[in-house]
């Protein structure tokens, strides 16, 4: 399959069919596996994009774009994370400035 979209629709196609009234038990067993192939291999991309963010959001190449809080959260991730002593790229999109109300469960 071509791209992530692609995949998604195949995923829900499955989860449709796997629904069914009408489905066998050996054709829903064969849908089943094939969308956890699907998903799990879908879950991977996902990985690899967010750590791909992460480095770009983490980066020490951060433009000064003037504002006097250019790349400030970025610091500080970078702050916190050379103290903890984990190299692997953090992520904060989700800071108090930043969150729309309503997106996380309280």
């Amino acid at each position: 399959m071509k791209n992530f979209e692609e995949k998604l629709r195949k995923l829900e196609e499955i989860s449709e069919a796997i629904k069914r009234s009408d489905i066998s038990i050996e054709d829903a067993l064969k849908n089943f596996e094939e969308g956890i192939k699907l998903a799990r291999g879908m879950e991977k991309e996902i990985d690899e994009i967010e750590g791909k963010i992460q480095i770009l959001m983490n980066s020490p190449d951060e433009a000064d774009d003037g504002s006097e809080n250019s790349g400030t959260e970025a610091k500080k991730t970078r702050q916190k994370k050379s103290k903890s002593g984990d190299d692997s790229p953090v992520l904060d999109l989700f800071t108090p400035n930043t969150e729309v109300n309503g997106t996380r469960n309280g």
